[in-house]
């Protein structure tokens, strides 16, 4: 065997590398313009060729095929996809080719095409497994040749991985489940996910896409299955009325429960009406394979299951809009399993679904894959960091910066569905200022158009006879709106026939015949928001009916696309078959980035001095240059509900987006909630005061839902503890200002998160890192959601390698214990890490009331600390150039030294001579997080470098 060396070699673009060995030249890898090309005498798939391109030092970008030629289509995700004049070396040893930059080694083997990833010392971050898999299976969808694309991983011990979007199980860490990458109300897809082995996958990929385990569910059937009388085959499925539920209407066999979405309907009976039926399953279930199996049930209206008698689900979705959850059950071989499952349907629609995943074999245990359903090659980007921030970091390299919002998103949204004539938003806005509860913005919902006229943007001036007053008025009142519009368009009216003639229309709607849930229901249709004279023309109808009148923000409702509820997937890529692009198939997931896209260019286009904010219901890896935030859907107002937003916005914002909301308090209401009195109505209250709590620690603060109302005065009265349980923590949020736009700020200029799952500041504390019920809020909060009913106490982790301060108190804890800490119903525990500056502002009612004057620092004693403030102008883009200012605290425990920095930087507007009011906190002085208590220190502050010694 040869052996070939090259090191050190600098790659200048548009030269070809010709190796030669012994007078002969190899043809093993060649240079490219943007990094190397090496061809791959695979056994299973023949020849293929790999091409490594350095992005950064840190990030690489793989792609492979199986043909002569790479792919030139352009990347929605990404903005940068290879650097030419980066530097790097490569060396052949054999049928070894390794790339090496200042940061990274990448081995590829010409015999097997497997890569794996080292750092510069040398450590492992990822392998390529050895398992054989078909990484391009040839396909071909809507007359378009394409490949099934996947990729399979090695996973290391205690290997974890986060990010890939929002998702609702509850889970943290994906290691070991299957993770489906599919747009849908609740759901959102992004490609990205992040390991706590120091690295970053990024997969650009548009098609439905599975993750970790991607094995497909197996039916029901695939167990044993037996009678309630024991026979085997089948379960028991009870019918009863609800006006009766003891008396058995009738009983049948079943081995699988499929009744998934509307083309699934004809399922249930015809016997018994779903809206009237009580159905119950029983039996018992066995395999002869012992091990792990993980159920996935899908469920609208309520849901119980039990195994072995234990209660493992509990769950109630609104019958338009289903929900789904894990179910895992260890067997034991041939060892059954009781199961019983009471089903009662939720009106007219009826959905439930159980499917399951077996033990992962042996062969795959420890892998992590990535598998898509369509793509032209495997195409993704490895990122290499020191820590998470960092790696997230990569992905905004790669995929772009997070603008900056304006600084009133930061403030409270008060929104409700839906307020329907500009009489509520005004009265509701007076009620507000009235009762001095802190706002910046609300929120108009759907259906302020005519009825006929979904797509027009047109106010219906029967219940808006005036917007431009009713706008004016809001600002006057120092309010911002965020109106609703959907890419949707009724068919029959102007705006519809104008979209219909240029071709900008999704087709398919129409001629199925479908009709909405409106009134006597409308033919409608979606634009093809991948089209971008289509993009253009979305966005001018945009322009000229509502932003010339004032609106300051958009609300980009069902951007999955969400043309009709509930249809199989198959059907929805129907629906948008063909796109200006390609193939739905290939770009089925991408919809909501390039429908942020067309409202971002086009409103900077129309306005380049105000900053643009979108909040959408779906999203997509490079969003966030488009000034989009996410929230998480139709959520139901169950307490577990709440609970799984924690997981699902942690895991959203470690896919590289920092701005997530969701609908405090919940959007679907059970019919209890809806006239609640007694028991019903307190525990409306209380669930609304506990997500209130945990809603005033997420990027953005906003309060949505279905009726009953959902303004706190609504609520509760304002002498009960609902009621200021909420208000305080509106006003604590806006205290908070200086501390979150700071966050703000630092999202852009230094890639940072806001809403930390704890594996990013904890990485080695595992038991921290799977938590799925904590995180911080910036560098120093440590939020504990309760999520419980009538809870009063909670089990809560502190972190090891550092002290915690409760924030209320000021009472000190060590790290790396568990505690039951106090959680009345007007408190929800929250703790602040050793070693922290918090800076606080002056109580505000809206965000640009007054300066951050004076601005009082809690400064968290017994390690270093130190806090970045970052101020600009609020509303427009002048930080791009430049114009914002930061000054630097810091604090030294060894010294017992706090210093303010030099400001740096300068702004139309900025303050030059400020108070700055310090609060010590120690161990051994603890002091609660208060604004009117005595200051250790005051001092003015006029941007000069100022030492205090504590």
């Amino acid at each position: 065997m040869h052996k070939i060396r090259v090191s050190s070699v600098i790659f200048i673009c548009g030269i070809l590398l010709h190796l030669s060995v012994n007078g002969q030249e190899s043809k093993s890898f060649v240079q490219t313009s943007s990094g190397i090309q090496i061809d791959i005498r695979h056994s299973i798939s023949g020849i293929k060729k790999i091409s490594l391109q350095p992005v950064t030092d840190q990030i690489i970008h793989v792609t492979e095929i199986t043909t002569d030629d790479f792919p030139s289509d352009h990347s929605l995700m990404a903005i940068k996809q290879s650097n030419p004049d980066g530097v790097f070396s490569v060396q052949q040893d054999g049928e070894l080719v390794t790339l090496s930059t200042a940061a990274l080694k990448v081995e590829v083997s010409t015999a097997t095409g497997l890569i794996i990833y080292y750092d510069h010392r040398g450590t492992l971050l990822l392998a390529q497994s050895k398992v054989p898999d078909l990484a391009l299976v040839p396909k071909i969808f809507n007359g378009e040749s394409s490949y099934q694309v996947s990729q399979l991983f090695e996973a290391q011990e205690n290997e974890a991985y986060y990010g890939l979007g929002q998702h609702q199980q509850g889970l943290m860490n994906y290691r070991g489940r299957r993770v489906d990458l599919v747009q849908y109300n609740t759901d959102i897809a992004i490609p990205f996910v992040l390991s706590n082995k120091g690295y970053g996958l990024l997969w650009d990929n548009y098609s439905i896409t599975r993750a970790g385990d991607v094995r497909d569910y197996q039916p029901l059937s695939a167990l044993k299955l037996f009678a309630e009388n024991n026979k085997e085959g089948w379960l028991t499925a009870h019918y009863s009325n609800r006006k009766s539920p003891a008396t058995v209407l009738f009983s049948r066999p079943v081995s699988e429960i499929s009744m998934n979405w509307l083309t699934d309907l004809h399922k249930f009976p015809d016997s018994i009406r779903p809206a009237d039926a009580i159905v119950e399953y029983v039996g018992s279930l066995s395999s002869d394979l012992p091990g792990l199996y993980q159920f996935q049930l899908k469920y609208a209206g309520y849901i119980k299951v039990w195994f072995d008698g234990k209660l493992v689900a509990d769950y109630w979705r609104q019958a338009w809009n289903p929900g789904a959850a894990l179910l895992d059950l260890t067997l034991q071989k041939n060892k059954k399993v009781s199961v019983k499952i009471e089903w009662t349907p939720d009106g007219g629609e009826s959905y439930l679904g159980l499917t399951c995943l077996p033990p992962v074999p042996e062969t795959i245990k420890n892998t992590f894959a990535l598998s898509s359903e369509s793509g032209k090659a495997v195409n993704y980007y490895f990122v290499a960091g020191k820590n998470a921030d960092e790696i997230i970091s990569g992905y905004r390299t790669v995929t772009g910066k997070a603008v900056l919002m304006p600084r009133w998103a930061m403030g409270f949204w008060q929104s409700r569905e839906r307020y329907k004539t500009e009489d509520d938003i005004l009265t509701t806005v007076k009620e507000f200022r009235d009762r001095k509860i802190p706002l910046d913005n609300i929120v108009l919902d759907w259906s302020y158009w005519k009825e006929p006229e979904w797509g027009s943007q047109e106010f219906d001036p029967a219940r808006f006879p005036h917007p431009e007053k009713m706008i004016n008025t809001l600002h006057q009142e120092h309010v911002n709106i965020m109106i609703s519009v959907w890419p949707k368009f009724n068919k029959g009216f102007d705006v519809y026939n104008d979209f219909d003639k240029s071709n900008f229309l999704f087709k398919r709607n129409i001629e199925d015949g479908r009709k909405d849930w409106i009134g006597e229901g409308y033919s409608n249709t979606f634009y093809d928001a991948f089209n971008p004279k289509a993009r253009t023309a979305f966005w001018n109808l945009m322009n000229k009916r509502l932003y010339s009148k004032g609106i300051d923000a958009w609300w980009m409702d069902a951007t999955e696309p969400d043309m009709h509820s509930n249809l199989p997937v198959e059907i929805r890529k129907e629906l948008m078959t063909p796109t200006y692009e390609g193939s739905s198939t290939t770009y089925f997931n991408a919809f909501p980035l390039v429908n942020s896209k067309g409202v971002y260019e086009g409103q900077r286009k129309a306005n380049p001095v105000n900053r643009v904010f979108i909040l959408t219901r779906s999203a997509y890896a490079g969003l966030q240059r488009y000034a989009a935030a996410a929230w998480s859907g139709d959520i139901a107002s169950r307490w577990y509900d709440m609970k799984n937003q924690i997981s699902a916005g942690l895991n959203f914002s470690m896919s590289g987006l920092p701005y997530w909301t969701m609908d405090v308090g919940g959007f679907s209401v059970e019919t209890r909630y809806e006239h609640a009195q007694g028991a019903d109505l307190e525990e409306w209250r209380e669930l609304n005061t506990r997500w209130y709590q945990f809603g005033a620690f997420v990027p953005l603060f906003r309060v949505h839902g279905q009726f009953p109302y959902r303004e706190i005065y609504n609520i509760a009265p304002a002498d009960h503890p609902a009621y200021q349980s909420m208000l305080y923590y509106s006003k604590l949020r806006y205290r908070l200002m200086p501390y979150i736009y700071s966050l703000a700020g630092q999202s852009y200029q230094q890639d940072y998160t806001i809403m930390r799952g704890l594996v990013m500041d904890f990485p080695k504390d595992l038991k921290a890192s799977n938590l799925d019920d904590a995180y911080l809020f910036g560098p120093s909060l440590l939020i504990n959601p309760v999520h419980e009913y009538k809870a009063r106490k909670k089990e809560v982790y502190l972190p090891s390698g550092q002290g915690w301060y409760d924030l209320y108190s000021g009472k000190y804890y060590k790290g790396g214990q568990e505690i039951n800490a106090a959680a009345p119903y007007d408190r929800m525990p929250v703790f602040v890490k050793e070693g922290s500056i918090i800076p606080t502002g002056p109580e505000l009612q809206y965000t640009s009331e007054k300066p951050a004057d004076p601005l009082t620092l809690f400064v968290y004693t017994g390690k270093d600390a130190s806090f970045s403030l970052y101020e600009d102008e609020g509303t427009n883009y002048n930080y791009e150039k430049g114009e914002f200012s930061t000054i630097t605290f810091s604090y030294d425990e060894k010294a017992k030294l706090l210093t303010i920095g030099d400001r740096k930087g300068t702004f139309t507007g900025m303050l030059k001579l400020r108070t700055i009011n310090v609060i010590f906190i120690s161990p051994e002085s603890a002091k609660a997080f208060i604004f009117n208590g005595k200051a250790d220190y005051i001092l003015k502050y006029t941007g000069k470098q100022t030492r205090i010694s504590l």
